[in-house]
């Protein structure tokens, strides 16, 4: 992935990031690509995959438990 494609996806929301990688699996299952070409799309979906566990880790983080008490914590 080159440096704007990287500034780009640092940019997208997780559901843009999912969709992203939605596209490249399509154009790796369906269509005939040169093996540069198919290596640049998966070195682009192993990098979308890193930033959506890094957004997920961020999500679950921040994710609140309440208790029974009405007692907010966090996990």
């Amino acid at each position: 992935m080159n440096r704007k494609e990287q500034d780009m996806a640092e940019t997208l929301s997780i559901e843009q990031t999912f969709e992203r990688l939605d596209d490249i699996i399509g154009r790796l299952e369906g269509e005939e690509l040169s093996m540069e070409e198919s290596f640049a799309a998966y070195a682009e979906g192993l990098a979308l995959v890193k930033k959506c566990r890094g957004s997920i880790d961020e999500v679950e983080k921040k994710v609140l438990v309440l208790e029974e008490s009405g007692e907010q914590h966090e996990l």
